[in-house]
């Protein structure tokens, strides 16, 4: 790889220099190095570190009391505690489809529903694939939501679900009788983050919604990742979007760049 006509490999010093400037960009594993044909030793043991942490994530299982207690001192109202239908830790990993359902005996879906006009937002907090990104991250997120929404729309109670998928959300949500649910789930550890949160937003929900009905804001996780608060405008941009076009999905774009968008350009374009 040369810069300006001159082979860095050549030179250790400017090569070290030139990886140097590039990691301070990205998270990614790039210019390790090397100790004969194998990387140095620092960078294996960095990396069996890093998949240790992830393993850890993925396994870890939620603590639903203290947890809930975080959440209740919010000002939301004590959070309900939903189970999906995988039974363990293990079941989970293997059968997706069962997070993706609500467990059936005893019916944790039944001490939801409530009298008088239902609200605009439910907030469900999912342990999904990282139990860790959503301790340390979802208090003081759903904080920046409540700060950023309550003025303007009604919260349901919140939600806290384990062995959770996504799409147990729709149940959720439904039985809520919410306008728009908002699923904070830990979302899949990887090699460079571990504790990484995701918001999935789906407009009138009910069992049977797809991927292609719900918006995603992901790679939630200050400093490195998204912060709490510019998730929460993300996140209220696209609540807007999707009352005014009666839909969630595909649709709804961002609207919290408006100003930022070209002349002509539309803020609510097609779009994943």
């Amino acid at each position: 790889m040369g810069i300006g006509g001159r082979d860095v490999r050549a030179d250790s010093d400017s090569g070290s220099a030139f990886w140097a400037g590039l990691r301070t960009l990205t998270q990614a594993r790039i210019g390790l190095g090397r100790a004969g044909d194998a990387l140095p030793t620092r960078q294996v043991l960095e990396f069996a570190a890093a998949h240790a942490s992830a393993r850890d994530a993925v396994h870890t299982a939620l603590e639903v009391p203290v947890f809930s207690a975080e959440i209740a001192r919010l000002g939301l109202g004590r959070p309900f505690h939903v189970r999906s239908r995988a039974r363990d830790r293990a079941e989970y990993l293997r059968r997706p489809d069962l997070g993706r359902l609500p467990a059936e005996e005893p019916n944790p879906l039944a001490q939801l529903r409530h009298d008088g006009a239902p609200p605009d937002i439910g907030v469900v907090l999912a342990d999904g694939l990282s139990a860790r990104a959503l301790t340390e991250h979802g208090p003081p997120l759903l904080g920046a939501l409540a700060e950023l929404l309550r003025p303007q729309y009604s919260f349901a109670v919140p939600v806290v679900a384990t062995q959770a998928r996504v799409a147990l959300g729709d149940h959720i949500g439904a039985a809520l009788g919410v306008s728009t649910v908002l699923v904070l789930i830990g979302e899949r550890p990887g090699l460079s983050v571990a504790d990484s949160l995701g918001i999935y937003l789906t407009h009138r929900p009910r069992p049977g919604r797809t991927d292609a009905d719900r918006n995603c804001v992901s790679n939630i996780h200050p400093p490195e990742g998204l912060g709490y608060r510019r998730a929460a405008e993300v996140t209220a941009g696209l609540i807007a979007g999707a009352r005014r076009l009666g839909r969630s999905g595909v649709d709804v774009k961002d609207t919290s760049r408006d100003s930022l968008s070209p002349p002509g350009a539309s803020a609510l374009e097609s779009g994943g």
